[in-house]
């Protein structure tokens, strides 16, 4: 693997990698889908593919504090619904990983996140102007979770991409704060830890990628404990309007790197 040792990244690079550490951690207790910057650091400071499996450990960590955070507000039937969806995808974006450069990896996901950027607005919209029902118990909100579970899974296997995706599934099945925190804590600890024997047999995680990741882990707890500190001071409509900020945002830095 062409990953970087910790001794051959210089004092300003560990810096920028501290500071996207931090960030995760804030995302994972605040406004998900703000990762996708740390995503952008990673990639520009380590090899691109390698990136991914230094990042997987970093998230995992904030997925934990998450889980300690927001353990009571978790929607489980949601949960269920997604996981065997988003378990192909996982598989898919394995296969797609196999063959595809860096840059058809990152045009491709940085394309998905600002359609959905500009969807789930609108969605919303013409949900509650029609008072449709949740989106979870129709049958269109079935098939909605599915197709957003593969998605979700596949973007989160190849580029630790999929807090986007599924940040603008949440919204556009109405969740508030607590409840969309929650749920998409338990679900993102669950998916990125069965991707981590997927990473580690393609080659992304080692014992070199590890031993950075064991230096860069402690930014994750203040980023977190920032994060549960400011989410309460949120109102919903402007937590919303940052999630789907920190889409455009992380859909742009793909498609520009």
């Amino acid at each position: 693997m062409n990953t970087m040792t910790l001794w051959h990244i210089t004092g300003w690079e560990f810096a920028a990698l501290a500071f996207a550490a931090l960030l995760v951690g804030f995302s994972k207790t605040a406004v998900s889908g703000a990762n996708t910057v740390s995503l952008a650091v990673f990639a520009a400071i380590l090899p691109a593919r390698a990136s991914t499996g230094v990042l997987l450990p970093i998230l995992i960590a904030g997925d934990v504090l998450a889980v300690l955070t927001y353990r009571r507000h978790a929607h489980w039937p949601t949960l269920w619904r997604l996981f065997p969806a988003v378990a192909a995808g996982v598989v898919a974006g394995t296969v797609f990983l196999m063959w595809a450069d860096d840059a058809v990896v990152r045009t491709s996901i940085g394309a998905i996140l600002l359609l959905m950027a500009a969807v789930t607005p609108w969605r919303r919209r013409t949900a509650e102007a029609a008072d449709e029902p949740d989106a979870v118990t129709t049958r269109a909100g079935r098939v909605k979770a599915r197709a957003y579970g593969v998605l979700g899974g596949f973007t989160t296997m190849v580029a630790n991409a999929g807090g986007p995706v599924m940040s603008m599934y949440l919204l556009s099945a109405g969740f508030r704060k607590l409840g969309f925190l929650g749920t998409s804590a338990f679900f993102f600890l669950v998916v990125n830890v069965s991707k981590l024997p997927f990473s580690a047999g393609l080659g992304l995680i080692d014992g070199r990628s590890l031993l950075l990741d064991a230096a860069l882990v402690a930014f994750v707890v203040p980023g977190a404990l920032l994060g549960a500190w400011a989410v309460n001071r949120i109102d919903q409509r402007l937590f919303e309007r940052l999630v789907i900020a920190a889409t455009v945002l992380g859909g742009l830095q793909l498609l520009l790197r």
